[in-house]
């Protein structure tokens, strides 16, 4: 293992974003699409709060309910998701790291926050994103 890696070597770069306004409709295509579990929103480059698969689904009935009817769980979630807005359910107050912050810092920001994903940020502007699953196939690598 090398001593005082950076996290720019396993950090995901460039990351999908969204923006304040954007729909959460657009947010759930995103997540499906890309097989993703948070998105930081970003303003002009820098990061302004994060939202999680997780955030999404606790305002979903698809996960909740019985799907007989697929058809009327997407028109639930349509009618939930027009409810509200990311700038509504997005965390705001957001942990970030630089490119300079060596893996072992990030991976005991993780462990001790209970995060599972921090904004890689450099001069105010989001270059980055780093999982926790970044970090277990790191560390699959080095075994």
């Amino acid at each position: 293992m090398i001593r005082k890696a950076p996290i720019s070597m396993i950090m995901t770069s460039p990351v999908i974003t969204l923006k304040k306004n954007d729909s959460l409709e657009a947010a759930e295509h995103l997540f499906k699409k890309h097989h993703i579990r948070h998105i930081p929103i970003v303003s002009a480059g820098a990061v302004v709060g994060m939202l999680s698969y997780t955030d999404l689904l606790r305002l979903s009935f698809a996960d909740i309910t019985d799907s007989i009817n697929p058809e009327a769980d997407s028109d639930a979630d349509a009618l939930v998701y027009n409810m509200f807005t990311i700038k509504q359910i997005m965390k705001r107050q957001i942990v970030t790291v630089s490119t300079s912050n060596s893996i072992r810092e990030v991976a005991q920001i993780l462990a001790e926050k209970e995060f599972h994903a921090l904004p890689v940020v450099d001069n105010n502007k989001l270059v980055g994103i780093v999982t926790t699953t970044d970090l277990i196939k790191y560390l699959l690598t080095q075994f």
